[in-house]
């Protein structure tokens, strides 16, 4: 019953992002190769962080966001949940922590680094206040 209880509790957290987000970095990596694709690698702690929280409300989850990143994105959510409830497996937690070690020393949320589809960095942000097509100018701006 644990495990029925905790699966239905992960389906019910991928609906709540308004994005269809990845938690595996290395296989997000191989897709957005194959597909020619930016990849969004996003730190966050979905159930704590006021600032990831607006994001998710008011930019990820929009109509006109999510169009674009199905086109245009591979995205990746590396949460750093607080909430029992919420919490990963040991297996996520070990993979999320050595994603922040490698990518997000300052440990600061939400963190967002774009990488283009061979891989390599080409910007990386904070917390963005503007809308969703303010957004996506901000990521059709960067060097390709």
């Amino acid at each position: 019953m644990k495990k029925l209880l905790f699966f239905v509790a992960l389906a019910l957290t991928q609906f709540a992002f308004g994005q269809e987000w990845m938690t595996d970095f290395e296989s997000a990596k191989q897709l957005a190769a194959e597909q020619d694709k930016r990849l969004l690698l996003v730190f966050q702690g979905s159930d704590w962080c006021a600032p990831c929280r607006h994001m998710e409300k008011y930019i990820w989850s929009t109509e006109s966001f999510k169009a674009y990143a199905k086109d245009s994105l591979i995205m990746v959510s590396c949460d750093f949940p607080l909430k029992k409830e919420n919490k990963l497996s040991k297996d996520q937690v070990a993979k999320n922590e050595a994603l922040a070690e490698k990518y997000n020393t300052g440990g600061y949320f939400p963190y967002i680094i774009v990488f283009d589809a061979n891989g390599d960095i080409i910007d990386s942000h904070g917390f963005q206040t503007e809308g969703p097509e303010a957004y996506i100018a901000l990521l059709e701006g960067l060097k390709k």
